[in-house]
């Protein structure tokens, strides 16, 4: 069984994320998306609303699970038996960003990490600019699925 992580703290899911989800699912048997729990980090939406935002946007889709973990990520991988890391690459600092990481958790535990480009067009969406353009009052709702924005 082909089974991949997708980390991340989903602060709030973005359709980038959901890009990245939505074209992996043919590549996997299973796709675990790990809301990483930092308590160091002030987060705008509380786990259970992360958690909540991405049950409801698969609910429909079988090899989706919703999972929470802390610590290092290639140790949550062992742990599920997932043998790859799924991340998305919007430009080339991600690139650098995830590169480095990638070919580190590779090194520990021997997990490969499988890099999928943003489509076009959903580039410039990240979690950040949501939190920004919220915490402004602005329109961000062609940025977030449908959960996100009621």
């Amino acid at each position: 069984m082909k089974k991949a992580v997708f980390p991340g703290s989903f602060d709030p899911v973005t359709l980038g994320h959901t890009d990245i989800i939505d074209r992996a699912l043919p590549l996997f048997d299973e796709i675990i998306l790990a809301i990483g729990t930092n308590s160091d980090k002030e987060y705008m939406f509380s786990l259970e609303e992360r958690v909540r935002f991405l049950e409801e946007t698969y609910k429909a889709e079988s090899k989706i699970k919703v999972m929470t973990y802390s610590g290092l990520t290639v140790d949550f991988c062992r742990e599920q038996n997932a043998q790859f890391i799924l991340r998305g690459l919007r430009n080339s600092i991600d690139l650098e960003y995830e590169k480095t990481i990638g070919q580190t958790n590779y090194k520990m535990k021997g997990i490969e990490t499988v890099f999928l480009l943003t489509s076009s067009g959903k580039s410039h969406i990240s979690s950040t600019v949501v939190r920004d353009v919220i915490r402004h009052g602005g329109d961000y709702q062609f940025m977030v699925p449908d959960v996100v924005r009621k």
